[in-house]
């Protein structure tokens, strides 16, 4: 079986998030990697005992984010995916967080992942720590250059916690746009962390793309099985956390009721 073999249309495929604890060189570090370690390990193989098709480890914890990481960022998310790859089977994704396609496109290569994340694929958006332009030329060249096509790419549109600087485009020209530039496949969000991605946003991406669609926020057990009777998959993090807390552990009682509720 290959590595994307569960990313395709129709599938009800589930990611799970493996959220970082903040990493070194940011403001949040606790001065201890062997806990960001543990933690990120042991959430990895918790969504995989749960029935998680996928997961996808991301610096989550580096709070606020820069549209790249720096050195010491990079190198403490490369050494935390290791591991993960080394105790988990199923497919790995990585998503350097706000916008690092070339740290992300490097460690996936570096430990044999399966795709990577990119939020800023085709949009020019504003957050809270600027401007983010679009990187889908840069990317595929980027993706080339390693030797590394077998990553695939998952391409957030009008993503969470931004706001498009041009807001005439609508969610359709971004899913056009995402597709004609190389996407792999298409996610979907809501505003924010945690925030259900309405159904309106989800319907209306999946009429004009023909490439597997993504929900990639506010996913629960009492919203999945409607949003996946339209979008293809899931991304799932924060709803399974233990006590709703976003920087506590993955729930196998959480993980394991969503996957439950999703396929009986």
């Amino acid at each position: 079986m290959g590595k994307t073999d569960f990313l395709g249309r129709g599938k009800q495929f589930v990611i799970g998030m493996v959220h970082c604890l903040a990493l070194p060189g940011t403001p949040g570090f606790c001065g201890e990697m062997e806990r960001v370690i543990e933690q990120a390990v042991n959430d990895a193989i918790t969504l995989e005992k749960a029935g998680m098709d996928a997961i996808i480890v991301e610096n989550m914890g580096d709070n606020p984010f820069a549209v790249e990481l720096d050195t010491a960022q990079s190198c403490a998310l490369a050494v935390v995916s290791a591991h993960v790859a080394q105790n988990v089977k199923i497919p790995i994704g990585i998503d350097a967080a706000m916008n690092d396609y070339k740290t992300a496109f490097s460690i996936a290569k570096a430990i044999g992942g399966a795709f990577v994340r990119i939020p800023v694929f085709v949009d020019t958006v504003e957050f809270f720590g600027g401007i983010i332009t679009p990187v889908a030329r840069e990317a595929l060249i980027y993706r080339k250059n390693l030797q590394a096509e077998e990553v695939k790419i998952l391409a957030d549109i009008q993503v969470k916690h931004t706001h498009m600087l041009l807001p005439h485009v609508t969610i359709e020209d971004s899913a056009k746009a995402a597709e004609a530039c190389g996407a792999d496949a298409i996610i979907v969000t809501g505003t924010h962390i945690g925030v259900e991605t309405p159904m309106e946003i989800i319907q209306r991406a999946r009429k004009v793309t023909k490439l597997p669609l993504i929900v990639g926020s506010g996913v629960t057990t009492g919203n999945i099985r409607e949003q996946l009777a339209v979008a293809d998959g899931a991304i799932v993090g924060s709803s399974l956390k233990e006590g709703g807390v976003i920087e506590n552990p993955v729930s196998l009682e959480l993980a394991r009721d969503l996957i439950k509720t999703l396929r009986g």
